[in-house]
């Protein structure tokens, strides 16, 4: 192990005292960053912090290139910007100098990506010609809809961050969109439901569901819902009640078609893909927070699935209420943002 002599140790803790960057005291001393940081940490608290303009090897110019890099999307991460900006550089900067660029000349923040769908400019007029259509629905009217959907859960779960630079307060941006598709360790598929009085039922999908297995579920599982729904005094009767579901073709199928002709349920038209229309996606949220807050994982799928059922039934008829009541804010996010991706 290298011993530093006592007089660079106490050279380095002088250059620590007037604020100076690690970078630069390891460079001018002859010593590692590393050790430069480690002595930093054990500085008094009023000792300067490092003095970032001192440290900033990028011209003005150049600062204003890497943020306009970013914001025009020619670059999606610091590291991506640093590698372009170097290449006009005889003497190349690192990453962490970009990144501090990003912050104080374009006011930038890294923010964590939103998943959201890839929308097309087909499905962009299609959503915003549905929200134009129901721009007038009140919550009243929402609440004779009965909402579905389908919904991975995992037994052990992580879907790795990502992150986007975005001007501070800026609303939803494409540099911080995730694009995804509706269905992509052990997991389980469920189908569930909800309405204004609460959850309805709750069906784990056995392997690929199919039209015929969702038939069947519309007949064991959401016409037990619509019944304890149309029940409801202050709630429309069944002939009034809306279904919803989304566009996927087993949903769409002849035979689902048929099936909601023969049993007098009117479906809500859909526009594809509208996972932010449609408040149950929160409720799934909801949900595996739920699943998230034990202290152990489940051993398997099966302990998952009753764990699932469990949490299912706490979940109470105010939260629904509440992810119902947002409807109206979620139509004029989608007017406003014509079409386009929204915060929710």
């Amino acid at each position: 192990m290298k011993v530093i002599p006592e007089v660079t140790l106490k050279a380095v803790k002088a250059s620590l005292a007037t604020g100076q960057p690690s970078r630069a005291i390891a460079k001018d001393l002859g010593v590692s960053k590393s050790l430069v940081n480690k002595m930093r940490s054990s500085m008094p608290r009023d000792t300067p912090k490092p003095n970032a303009s001192a440290a900033n090897k990028l011209t003005a110019q150049d600062n204003e290139y890497a943020v306009s890099l970013m914001k025009r999307g020619h670059a999606k991460t610091a590291v991506e910007a640093t590698r372009i900006v170097n290449q006009g550089l005889s003497k190349p900067v690192c990453a962490e100098t970009v990144r501090r660029a990003l912050k104080e000349v374009g006011n930038l923040v890294a923010r964590k990506k939103k998943k959201k769908p890839a929308l097309t400019l087909a499905h962009r007029r299609k959503r915003l010609r549905w929200a134009i259509e129901h721009r007038y629905w009140t919550v009243d009217d929402w609440k004779s809809v009965i909402w579905s959907d389908e919904t991975k859960i995992n037994r052990l779960c992580s879907d790795g961050l990502q992150y986007g630079w975005v001007e501070r307060g800026s609303g939803l941006s494409d540099r911080i969109i995730q694009p995804t598709v509706k269905f992509g360790g052990d997991s389980i598929m469920v189908w569930g439901s909800m309405a204004w009085p609460g959850v309805g039922a709750l069906v784990k999908i056995v392997g690929t569901m199919d039209s015929q297995q969702y038939v069947d579920i519309l007949e064991n599982a959401l016409l037990p819902t619509i019944e304890r729904v149309s029940s409801e005094p202050e709630l429309p009767p069944r002939n009034h009640l809306i279904f919803q579901q989304d566009n996927d073709p087993k949903h769409t199928s002849k035979l689902a078609m048929r099936w909601f002709q023969d049993a007098g349920i009117k479906v809500l038209k859909w526009p594809a893909p509208s996972p932010d229309l449609n408040p149950i996606e929160h409720l799934w949220v909801h949900l595996k927070n739920l699943l998230g807050s034990q202290s152990e994982a489940p051993r398997g799928v099966l302990e998952l699935w009753e764990r699932v059922r469990e949490a299912w039934k706490t979940i109470t008829a105010e939260t629904c209420q509440t992810l119902i009541e947002s409807m109206p804010r979620r139509v004029e996010a989608v007017i406003k943002s014509r079409g386009g991706p929204t915060k929710y």
